[in-house]
């Protein structure tokens, strides 16, 4: 694999490290109060990044086998499938609008709330690596409508006509660069907790202020071009 292929698809693994999954989830988790507990984080960190890996490797096997198909029924159905682009686009842009209307309306007490339940449960010593595993699940799902920096780093990949060894090792290495800055968050926070925490504590506080809305407006953004792209073709062609 090229270095010219390899730099914008980590470049995308890093954008995708500071999403809710990977980095605010974990920084709340840091925060907790007692001991600090790297196993536990290494846990919810491994399952993260491997059910991005799983989930990676089956859209790459559809992407490479469904390809012709997508494309043939693209030219001869382009009405049809414009015309559910529309609906999808609108619906995503409908969908980010509301988003960032409850953000206002709620502010960050709710997520605050919850993401504190979540923590709690985490991190307490009688909860086993289930509940670990659940948050990581939970997590997973709740960025499906943010997963344009993977899907690209995808299409990036199978168009690139790579064998399948390749484009699992380079899916691997997305999913551990992915988690690399809240890994060595945990690192620090275990080796040096005293300087580390009020950093921990600001960053928190920004992405408890900014991450709703940043997807509300990733939503409105892909919604927007969705919608227009479509309706262009539609009735302009």
């Amino acid at each position: 694999m090229s270095l010219a292929l390899l730099a914008p698809v980590l470049g995308l693994a890093l954008i995708d490290s500071t999403s809710f999954g990977t980095l605010l989830i974990p920084v709340w988790l840091l925060l907790a109060p007692g001991r600090v507990r790297p196993g536990r984080m290494a846990f919810y960190l491994t399952a993260v990044g491997g059910l991005y890996f799983l989930l990676g490797c089956a859209i790459a096997v559809l992407f490479s086998f469904g390809m012709d198909r997508l494309s043939a029924l693209a030219d001869s159905e382009t009405t049809a499938l414009r015309a559910v682009q529309l609906v999808a686009g609108a619906a995503l842009l409908l969908w980010g609008v509301w988003a960032e209307s409850g953000h206002r309306r709620r502010g960050a007490q709710d997520g605050e709330g919850r993401l504190r339940r979540w923590r709690e449960r985490a991190v307490a010593g009688d909860g086993g690596p289930g509940g670990l595993f659940g948050l990581a699940v939970t997590a997973a799902v709740l960025e499906v409508p943010t997963l344009l920096p993977f899907l690209g780093a995808i299409g990036l990949l199978v168009g690139a006509d790579l064998g399948a060894g390749t484009v699992a090792a380079a899916l691997a290495a997305y999913c551990a660069v992915m988690v690399l800055p809240a890994a060595a968050l945990t690192a620090a926070r275990v080796v040096a907790h005293d300087r580390v925490a009020p950093l921990l504590g600001r960053m928190d506080a920004w992405l408890e202020r900014n991450g709703r809305r940043a997807m509300a407006w990733a939503l409105q953004g892909l919604g927007g071009y969705l919608a227009v792209n479509a309706a262009l073709t539609l009735f302009f062609t």
